[in-house]
């Protein structure tokens, strides 16, 4: 009798180990042993689905178990960390904010590694009807390019401020983003010190975007280059202009001018990405470009989709700059009345 009560709890306690280590398994969706995954492509697979489940902006609105178990499907097989790209850029769908991209090495290589002496479309010049004109693109690039972002539209700025404009039209129409700090480099002088946004976490955190002594700044970290220049007028009245091409880093620079005292926008709505990224370099040289913070204004107001301007004018983008260019006609008719220009 003893002896059939040992084999029954000897028995059971069998049971019970081999149920734990069933249940072990697949709670674990990353480790299943049937997907053929190699150790090398599965630790990196796993490391940029950590990255993205940590720290993406709309983190919380994704089912990550089920996102996890389809990214290691779709990789099944996979013996370089390659073979997970498609896997990765499913689980940047799934994210949906539009903003979060992946760069293959090339890509990568191509984007971060650019190395250009000038800059094609950033001009600044003084306009017959008497405001300031600067034209401001998106940028990315090398060092020496966000350099030379800096340096040549600083100094285009300065020639248009020796001619004393009474007013400027910021013309952000076309800028798809990028780097932000060389842009709001260009732009600190006119958009003038303070406090002019933050970005804002998923948390609720904010990092504060400052101009100070005609320079910019996120948060505590220091600013990129020397202070700009100073302009003759410290407040100058703004007319900014946007479009649909006018995205990400681009959408930032409009954020910082709305809330602004003497300040009115035209054109057409923004792409809709307000919106920061941060880029991560996995171990081949791809990159994670990662949305991580939506774009707040002055006021504290955060930004989710499109920015309507005050004014909407359609403007084709073979009329930017035309005498049918609408939006920047009624620009400089609103700044013509400001009192700086009257």
């Amino acid at each position: 009798m003893d002896r059939r009560n040992r084999l029954r709890r000897w028995g059971a306690l069998v049971l019970v180990l081999l149920l734990a280590l069933v249940t072990a398994c697949s709670q674990d969706e990353d480790t299943a042993p049937d997907d053929g995954i190699s150790p090398k492509p599965r630790a990196y697979l796993t490391a940029a689905l950590d990255l993205i489940q940590k720290r993406a902006l709309r983190r919380g609105e994704v089912d990550w178990p089920e996102v996890r178990r389809t990214a290691f499907v779709q990789a099944a097989g996979a013996r370089e960390p390659s073979g997970t790209y498609p896997a990765i850029e499913g689980v940047i769908q799934a994210l949906g904010d539009g903003h979060t991209r992946f760069l293959r090495p090339a890509a990568a290589k191509q984007s971060f590694g650019t190395s250009l002496d000038t800059i094609p479309g950033l001009v600044a010049k003084r306009l017959r009807s008497g405001p300031g004109y600067v034209a401001l693109p998106g940028v990315e690039g090398s060092k020496h390019t966000l350099d030379t972002y800096v340096r040549q539209g600083r100094a285009a700025v300065q020639a248009a401020e020796r001619k004393r404009p009474c007013g400027w039209v910021v013309d952000l129409r076309g800028n798809r983003g990028g780097n932000m700090n060389p842009v709001f480099a260009v732009v600190a002088a006119i958009l003038g010190d303070g406090n002019v946004g933050a970005f804002v976490g998923a948390d609720g955190k904010r990092i504060a975007w400052t101009v100070k002594d005609r320079n910019f700044k996120i948060g505590t970290n220091p600013p990129w280059w020397p202070a700009a220049e100073p302009l003759s007028r410290t407040h100058p009245p703004v007319a900014v202009l946007t479009d649909g091409a006018t995205a990400s880093a681009g959408e930032a620079v409009t954020v910082a001018f709305r809330g602004r005292p003497a300040t009115r926008s035209f054109g057409m709505r923004t792409s809709g990405v307000p919106t920061g990224n941060t880029p991560h370099h996995l171990s081949d040289g791809a990159v994670i470009l990662l949305t991580e913070m939506k774009e707040a204004d002055r006021t504290g107001r955060a930004y989710h989709g499109p920015i309507p301007p005050n004014e909407e004018f359609f403007v084709g983008r073979k009329d930017i700059g035309t005498s049918r260019d609408r939006a920047l006609a009624a620009a400089t008719r609103w700044l013509g009345k400001q009192p700086h220009c009257q």
